[in-house]
């Protein structure tokens, strides 16, 4: 997955993040304390996909101890749409089968419309459900620990402050990005949020998928459906064999424009 992603760090900009799965410091200082159980082997592997040429500086962590026989793999998979398709669900993770739990959600997403865009419901689906999810969000700002817009607003008189969104990193949840081009409501804001289910994972059974959707509001308060640019990284443990993942995007449906 791009590297920024996986530090949930999207769309190319360094953003701090104070958390105690991922901490991304001055000025290009990128951790990650996931813990990664293996048995045999361990390989780690990074991939420069762009012209020009790279350094890179690293610093890998381990201990060979013995792994109890229950301890599940650790598995994270990008995936990005640009844009989602009228009336679709943005899916972060499907085609999991086996025994698990969900860990973290990160999500770099660009919002195409003026307005608010985050009153749609994560959902997660366990063990066989089909058309109703065991669990059911509601709202994208809520989901990420945030609320009514992540905007700070008076007690008094409950407009909110000129600042419009506030960002925030926190040890299980953050809006660590807002990328403001064109103002509080303009169309092309982005943002970067992230959620470690650390203390409360997601545990499953046989099988595992998890949706978002996309919406906004029409005029009248009706539900407006999103065609946003939406790229997420969905952190999980599971037994093997997992579900073949799905291929990386080529270099130009990755760039950020």
């Amino acid at each position: 997955m791009p590297v920024g992603d996986f530090f949930a760090n999207g769309w190319g900009i360094y953003a701090h993040v104070n958390s105690l799965a991922v901490s991304v410091n001055p000025g290009s200082a990128y951790n990650s304390y996931w813990v990664m159980p293996f048995r045999e082997k361990c390989k780690i592997t990074m991939t420069n996909i762009d012209t020009e040429p790279m350094q890179l500086y690293y610093q890998i962590d381990y201990t060979l101890t013995e792994v109890p026989a229950d301890a599940a793999y650790f598995h994270a998979q990008f995936r990005r749409t640009n844009p989602l398709p009228c009336k679709d669900v943005y899916t972060l993770l499907d085609g999991v089968q086996g025994k698990g739990h969900y860990v973290g959600t990160y999500m770099a997403w660009g919002v195409n419309n003026n307005g608010w865009w985050g009153e749609g419901e994560i959902k997660f689906y366990l063990d066989g459900d089909r058309d109703f999810a065991t669990i059911v969000g509601t709202g994208t700002e809520d989901y990420f620990c945030g609320s009514y817009n992540f905007h700070v607003r008076d007690p008094l008189t409950n407009r909110g402050d000129e600042h419009g969104y506030r960002e925030f990193t926190t040890p299980y949840a953050g809006l660590a990005q807002v990328i403001r081009p064109d103002g509080l409501y303009q169309s092309q804001m982005r943002f970067g949020l992230y959620r470690w289910h650390i203390v409360d994972p997601i545990r499953f059974e046989q099988d595992l998928k998890v949706t978002i959707q996309a919406l906004g509001w029409h005029s009248g308060g009706r539900y407006l459906p999103l065609q946003d640019d939406i790229a997420s990284v969905a952190y999980w443990y599971q037994t093997e064999p997992h579900a073949p993942f799905p291929g990386l995007p080529g270099k130009d449906y990755l760039e950020v424009q």
